[in-house]
């Protein structure tokens, strides 16, 4: 825990266009009957098995909170075993010049 980094600056969008995206890890049980089916799942939401085991299937999910939220409530039929997430980054969009354009 003394490793954390301490937040260095927080900057307000109200007004500006930004990408927003949160970032998860869960692990969901998965015996291998059903891998087809969560495999199929996985790429629907466009996620990366990051490991994968006997019965558990860790999955990376990165996008907006919606997203990661449709993730979740789809994976509780199968049994979540755990997860951690990041909370929201965000960037402002550049705005183009006429030049850029």
């Amino acid at each position: 825990m003394a490793k954390i980094v301490p937040v260095v600056k927080v900057q307000d969008f109200i007004g500006q266009d930004v990408v927003a995206r949160d970032l998860m890890l869960i692990s969901v049980t998965c015996p291998p009957e059903k891998r087809p089916e969560m495999m199929a799942l996985i790429e629907m939401f466009n996620g990366k098995v990051v490991d994968i085991a006997q019965k558990i299937v860790m999955v990376e999910i990165a996008g907006p909170e919606s997203k990661i939220e449709a993730f979740i409530d789809a994976c509780r039929p199968y049994g979540i075993k755990s997860m951690v997430r990041t909370g929201t980054v965000a960037m402002a969009r550049q705005t183009r010049t006429k030049t850029e354009e």
